[in-house]
């Protein structure tokens, strides 16, 4: 998603250009045109990227309770790090929108896999 996200993108077009991205600063000093993964998942010199995450698809979560008070804590996190460079309305409107694209991805991918199954009991 980063990738191919506006970030990502910035990313990919700059990264070789040392005005942009001076790979000799640390994190923390460091003036970058747009945010790395790390920027946002490890803000603070944290190592646990999950912490800044919203998603855990790996531990099979990505179709948890977003209104579990887990997801509130997490989303005020997520939308800290934002804050940083966006409005805090703007980073709320994009966490509800990454939370209903990953209800949508986690529906598809469980149908995906029905779908397989169902073809492997058809002896497909």
């Amino acid at each position: 998603a980063y990738d191919i996200g506006l970030h990502g993108v910035v990313y990919q077009v700059n990264k070789w250009d040392p005005k942009q991205f001076d790979w000799t600063k640390k994190l923390a000093d460091a003036d970058y045109v747009g945010p790395t993964c790390q920027y946002c998942h490890m803000r603070g010199g944290h190592h646990n990227v999950q912490r800044f995450g919203t998603v855990y698809t790996s531990m099979g979560m990505s179709m948890a309770d977003r209104g579990a008070p887990i997801w509130k804590e997490k989303g005020d996190r997520w939308a800290s790090v934002c804050d940083d460079c966006h409005s805090p309305r703007f980073a709320r409107e994009n966490l509800q929108a990454l939370d209903e694209a990953v209800k949508d991805a986690g529906l598809k991918y469980r149908e995906t896999f029905q779908v397989a199954a169902d073809l492997v009991k058809d002896g497909v």
